[in-house]
């Protein structure tokens, strides 16, 4: 395929079959994060009392990158 860019994991499947190793990659990913190695695209963050409105978005396929939901304490 020309200039096509896949990016991110279906993680499912993976997780049933070799949760160590998942458990291990998910750690790399956030230590590169942490380095500011990666940065993912977040599109937006909502507070947990919003948290149906991230799942709409979801669901309406209106978010691009990554959606948060914060559980502030």
């Amino acid at each position: 395929l020309k200039s096509c860019d896949v990016r991110g994991v279906f993680r499912g499947a993976f997780l049933d079959r070799q949760s160590s190793a998942a458990t291990a990659m998910t750690g790399e990913l956030f230590d590169l994060w942490k380095a500011g190695r990666i940065k993912p695209k977040i599109s937006a963050t909502y507070p947990l009392e919003r948290a149906g409105e991230a799942i709409a978005a979801l669901a309406d396929r209106k978010a691009v990158g990554k959606l948060l939901v914060r559980m502030d304490a």
